[in-house]
């Protein structure tokens, strides 16, 4: 994702002007059902994931310990030594790198006497704890004397007082992990952890980790099951991951590397996440990944949640907006090998090397891995020649594969018109399209398909957002006006489905405390989540996808911003239903009325309304539903279906047809 310059806005998308509701002509829309013009992807409406903004440490993966390796380039990074106790030991970080070089670092506590010493971890901007619920401590231990030290692990919550607590006594000079538990007494959403170490003694102690025991579908060490329930409730088709942009990396040594995020978790290689210091506004010099959210929980996640798996890998270019650096093409081997690996680590029978090694981790049958993504936001002759090479060597080995391929950061422009030009000549699978624009650009370009080539490749919407600045910055805000506007160019999507066959919003994620890039679909902070008006956008597309594209017309023209009023209509054939879209971005009420053509609407029909009188308005922590749908029951009658759409309103309408 990248910002590039954005439309201004007219002052009626602003919302600072609303003329008076005037008296609205009946605007007669003509539906024929009964003409399939396009079929639509099982893929449609997916999720991009991408690690900013905490998404992952700090947000979906619900490990509540930062640095928990003490791998940070900062080994301490996270953790303190309370006043009270700093003269009672002291804590030396041993690297033995030669040993264990993907968890090379650990901490050698020295505890004099019968003192006792401590370590506080401040978590990912606090710890959120909920009074009630149990939590799950471990680390991995050490002896190094004759006496055995002890490790308690103490919840406090912002005053220092103690809400939860375990004691263990590691034993042995070889390493081993122990395990304790212990209810919270209190909801604290910036909790801290107080690791104590009681003397006299010497302990090694690494992988000091606190998870809570509630976790998406219960699994130990798992995920966080509010947010994962918002993604589940999306009814995505697809999940992109990793990204964006840290697939690429700042340079190619820190460009995300598949095979170091999975097998066992301790064996896992942490490295900075390239969002750490992009924005000098938003610096976040603590944000690392420690891929206990790695490929393999990825291709779970998209399973548990009912989506088609869409990994993208690094094509030997680093990120051509920071060092631009690329490997050279005779020694491009080893990231081929990654991708052929992946797709046998993903699907291959459990006796091969990367099935097998998947069948371990508790997943013997195949993930069903159909699409992967070759680089990321790419662009130039340099991309085509790496791609080239990529595209020969997987599809004649895994012909099946559909590649998803870049056509650079923006939507136009000589970077994009060469990658388009080129690519569609390679007969290219997938072509990505990204736009990050104002309000007004997406109400311009709704109709941006319907002169694409039907023949051609399809395209992903992989990346969109509708912006109200140009710069990524706090006054970029999640409003019902961008919403709106991504509601209404969403129409010409579907109206092209048989173009366009996937579509995400981007980026997923947000941090209230600790984003980089803003807007985003979903914000939460340590206890809470919500969901934007653009969530509800996404859902209601995603969740009356329908089946087959028909037509919805106005004097035998598509209805793509005429009176401010943008339309699509599908059919639902597993419901048996009519679906239809219908979007007013205008001050004023629209009447409208849709003759069906080809079926009988039923006398009974649904209509679910998003709307909020002003474009300004936003949903939050405290009003998570501010902006959200409303379901009523309407009436039919014959093979009309009326309605009267509200000032700045989308509408879904379903009904049930007989042929």
């Amino acid at each position: 994702m990248k910002t590039y310059r954005i439309v201004t806005a007219f002052l009626l998308l602003t919302g600072v002007y609303a003329s008076p509701l005037a008296a609205q002509q009946p605007l007669n829309f003509t539906i024929k059902a009964n003409e399939i013009k396009a079929r639509v992807s099982p893929h449609m409406w997916g999720i991009f994931f991408e690690d900013i903004n905490l998404s992952a440490d700090g947000g979906i993966y619900a490990e509540l310990v930062k640095n928990r390796s003490f791998e940070f380039s900062s080994p301490l990074m996270g953790w303190s030594i309370p006043k009270d106790v700093a003269g009672n030991g002291r804590v030396l970080i041993v690297n033995r790198q030669a040993d264990h070089p993907a968890n090379p670092r650990f901490a050698r506590i020295t505890v004099p006497g019968t003192r006792s010493f401590a370590l506080v971890n401040e978590g990912f901007r606090g710890m959120g704890i909920k009074a009630g619920e149990q939590y799950n401590f471990s680390l991995y231990a050490r002896q190094q004397g004759s006496t055995a030290v002890k490790v308690t692990a103490t919840l406090l919550d912002e005053n220092g007082n103690a809400i939860g607590s375990t004691t263990l006594t590691p034993e042995g000079s070889s390493w081993q992990q122990y395990k304790g538990s212990f209810t919270a007494t209190a909801t604290v959403p910036k909790a801290k952890l107080q690791v104590q170490y009681s003397g006299p003694g010497i302990i090694d102690a690494d992988m000091i980790s606190l998870f809570p025991q509630h976790t998406w579908k219960e699994r130990p060490n798992g995920l966080r099951a509010d947010l994962v329930q918002l993604l589940a409730d999306l009814h995505p088709g697809f999940l992109r991951f990793p990204g964006g942009c840290i697939v690429e990396g700042k340079e190619l040594s820190n460009r995300y590397q598949w095979k170091k995020t999975v097998g066992d978790v301790n064996e896992r290689t942490l490295i900075m996440n390239r969002w750490n210091n992009e924005f000098a506004h938003r610096a976040t010099p603590d944000y690392f990944q420690s891929f206990g959210l790695g490929f393999f929980e990825y291709f779970q996640l998209a399973e548990d949640i009912g989506a088609t798996p869409l990994p993208i890998l690094n094509c030997g270019m680093a990120c051509q907006y920071n060092s631009g650096e690329v490997v050279a093409v005779d020694e491009l081997d080893p990231y081929i090998q990654d991708a052929l690996d992946l797709i046998e680590f993903a699907n291959g029978d459990v006796h091969t090397t990367w099935g097998a090694l998947r069948a371990k981790m508790g997943h013997p049958a195949p993930f069903n891995l159909q699409m992967l993504g070759v680089g990321n936001e790419q662009w130039g002759p340099q991309y085509v020649e790496r791609y080239t090479i990529f595209a020969k060597a997987i599809k004649s080995r895994y012909p099946a594969i559909q590649l998803v391929n870049s056509l650079g950061p923006g939507p136009s422009g000589d970077q994009f018109n060469f990658l388009n030009d080129t690519l569609r000549k390679l007969h290219a699978d997938i072509l990505d399209e990204h736009y990050y624009s104002s309000p007004e650009w997406f109400l311009k370009n709704a109709a941006r398909y319907d002169t694409y080539d039907r023949h051609g490749p399809k395209i992903f919407a992989g990346e969109y957002a509708a912006h109200t600045r140009e710069a990524v910055e706090g006054a970029n805000k999640n409003t019902w006006q961008c919403a709106l506007a991504e509601a209404a160019f969403m129409t010409g999507l579907e109206r092209n489905a048989d173009v366009v066959a996937m579509a995400s919003y981007a980026p997923l994620l947000a941090h209230v405390d600790g984003w980089q890039w803003a807007p985003d679909l979903i914000w939460f902070d340590n206890l809470r989540a919500y969901g934007t008006p653009n969530y509800y956008v996404q859902k209601l597309y995603a969740n009356n996808k329908g089946s087959e594209v028909v037509p919805i017309l106005k004097d035998n023209s598509i209805i793509s911003g005429q009176d401010s009023v943008y339309a699509s209509a599908v059919l639902d054939q597993v419901m048996g239903e009519l679906v239809v879209k219908l979007v007013n971005t205008s001050a004023a009420t629209k009447p409208v009325t849709l003759a069906v053509q080809g079926v009988k609407p039923g006398a009974k029909g649904q209509l679910v309304t998003l709307q909020h009188h002003q474009l300004q308005g936003l949903n939050s922590l405290d009003q998570p539903t501010n902006i959200s749908p409303v379901t009523q029951n309407i009436d039919i009658k014959g093979k009309t279906i009326q309605t009267n759409m509200a000032p700045w309103s989308f509408y879904v309408i379903r009904a049930k047809i007989n042929k």
